[in-house]
């Protein structure tokens, strides 16, 4: 067994370990604090209703949530650093997030008060949503980024910017004109916020990562080679166009569907395949699986993070993740 496949399976399952650590004390952590052998009692089915009701209808759901968004969006900025060739990358960064915000605002501003789509079927259209401003900021870009039939690694992260700074004007307006309460709910989701708090959201959620998961791990091979230039991959027989337009579709998705439940969550698609790569190497085949296990523990230590800092109030969890990488971003540009 190589060197490098031993230090990953030691960090990958070090990194799980730390994640059923880290659930079981955010199961524990809130503004009702529950003791750690009641906590075990309630998992095992034989806690009191209180407990039960607490930690399977309102705590659950939410870590559930978090580590499924937390996997998607460092997934999708892993893919989106691996096809562009550039280290800044990210959902976030690039307009595709507020490119699904702008959809999401938009849904909130025209429809929400409409019966139909309201309760349990918004939960299952906003994700769509989401999904059709995703697609269109992503087309925006690469359209606007073309010179001569091609485009390049930093004309993507200009007109990346160009476009999210558009989106985020567009969004402004619509706050301005929406109603009160709507406009805190627009205001807080914005933020970043684990806010589907029910079983439903996660249901949501759940088929399209478990659906594009697989999909962007079996790439990494591809990927390792698009990193060799478009010449060397196009002599291996890959062909980059068709690849390259496959991969940006499941990195699309990914943000999309998770800006859908998780808010404006940015720099973690940044900073966590950055992570991932430092700590077991460039390959893909490696880097894939840590980035999603890193990016599913660290959103859910910032959203537990982000629940107990200041309870029984709440911080977005955006803002935490944004304390974060905003430095790190930083540094990345020196």
């Amino acid at each position: 067994m190589s060197g490098n496949r031993q230090k990953f399976k030691i960090i990958f399952g070090s990194t799980l370990l730390l994640i059923i650590v880290l659930v079981i004390f955010s199961i524990n952590a809130g503004s009702i604090p529950i003791p750690l052998p009641e906590v075990l009692a309630a998992l095992l089915g034989k806690g009191s209703a209180d407990d039960q009701l607490t930690i399977f209808q309102f705590r659950l759901p939410r870590i559930v949530m978090a580590l499924l968004v937390g996997m998607g969006i460092s997934l999708s900025g892993a893919l989106l650093q691996g096809v562009s060739r550039n280290s800044l990358a990210d959902p976030g960064i690039l307009g595709i997030n507020a490119g699904a915000g702008f959809a999401i605002v938009t849904y909130i501003f025209f429809f929400q008060g409409t019966l139909f789509l309201n309760g349990w079927a918004s939960i299952y259209i906003m994700p769509l949503a989401a999904l059709i401003g995703a697609f269109f900021a992503a087309f925006s870009i690469y359209v606007l980024s073309l010179k001569e039939g091609r485009t390049t690694p930093i004309r993507l992260l200009l007109m990346g910017m160009g476009v999210n700074a558009a989106f985020h004007a567009g969004l402004i307006i619509l706050q301005l004109k929406m109603e009160p309460n709507n406009f805190l709910r627009a205001l807080t989701w914005l933020s970043g916020s684990i806010w589907g708090t029910n079983w439903n959201y996660v249901l949501a959620l759940l088929p399209w990562i478990v659906l594009l998961t697989p999909l962007a791990l079996l790439k990494a091979r591809v990927l390792d080679i698009l990193q060799t230039g478009e010449q060397i991959a196009t002599g291996v027989g890959v062909h980059v166009d068709r690849e390259r337009k496959g991969l940006l579709a499941i990195a699309v998705t990914l943000a999309g569907v998770c800006v859908a439940v998780g808010g404006g969550i940015t720099f973690l698609g940044l900073i966590v395949p950055h992570i991932a790569r430092r700590l077991v190497g460039p390959k893909h085949a490696y880097g894939l699986p840590l980035t999603a296990a890193l990016g599913a523990f660290l959103l859910l230590a910032a959203d537990t993070l982000a629940r107990v800092i200041m309870a029984p109030a709440e911080l977005p969890v955006g803002l935490v993740v944004s304390m974060l990488g905003a430095p790190y971003f930083i540094y990345l540009l020196l």
